[in-house]
């Protein structure tokens, strides 16, 4: 059993890892596109972003929804979704497991403001958009937001999920990124590909901060796997 607990351990550090290097590339090539002005990378960019605007008269009420539906990716939403879960793990003395969980969820937003910064990037010049909101673009601090949430949650759970609920936790993590990207291009304030390098930087960081700690399955981060028979709660 312990031979098959430390392969299993290796498999998902090296699953892990391909996932940090993959989403390096993405923002690396990406990033590079928008410094460089890639011509096939813009056309795409403000093609897309012409076609899935809500435009600049659009009703008060679809602006309000939009702005709902994207703030899973703001900080807020995050420190209202781990607060609570940071106070569980404090009560089981999970110290580890919640300097892991801090580290990712903080980190990650100083490392966007970095990023564009150093893209430069302006916003897509819609009137009710990107020129309303002023700022740099490229990486979308929404979209890296909401994939910290997403990939720091699941990290997080993965050992305490059955293998039916692992797949219905990652589709409605994919589902939930997905859904926060689209609002940044339908509100017109990023292009498509500051959403795709904003996901493929908290991805990354996310990954890369659990490696470091320890936090996969098996390592001393990491939450214990549940009991058969025992209450999930």
């Amino acid at each position: 059993m312990d031979v098959l607990r430390r392969e299993a351990t290796g498999t998902a550090r090296r699953r892990a890892l391909t996932a940090v290097c993959g989403g390096l590339g993405v923002l690396t090539a990406l990033g590079a596109g928008v410094v460089t002005g890639a011509a096939p990378q813009i056309r795409v960019d403000e093609a897309v972003s012409q076609a899935l605007y809500a435009g600049d008269e659009r009703a008060t009420v679809v602006t309000v929804v939009l702005e709902v539906l994207t703030t899973p990716g703001v900080v807020w939403f995050r420190v209202l979704v781990f607060l609570p879960v940071l106070f569980w793990l404090g009560a089981r003395r999970a110290w580890w497991t919640a300097a892991w969980v801090i580290a990712a969820n903080v980190g990650v937003s100083p490392l966007t403001v970095l990023l564009k910064e150093a893209v430069g990037r302006v916003r897509p010049a819609f009137e009710d958009g990107g020129l309303h909101h002023g700022g740099l673009s490229f990486p979308s601090g929404h979209s890296s937001g909401v994939a910290t949430l997403v990939t720091v949650g699941l990290v997080l759970a993965w050992p305490r999920l059955t293998p039916r609920r692992r797949r219905l936790a990652v589709a409605g993590g994919v589902g939930l990124a997905v859904l926060v990207g689209l609002t940044r291009i339908w509100l017109g304030v990023h292009f498509p590909s500051d959403v795709v390098g904003g996901w493929a930087l908290g991805v990354a960081w996310s990954l890369a901060v659990a490696l470091l700690a320890g936090a996969l399955p098996g390592g001393r981060a990491a939450l214990p796997a549940q009991e058969k028979g025992a209450d999930p709660t």
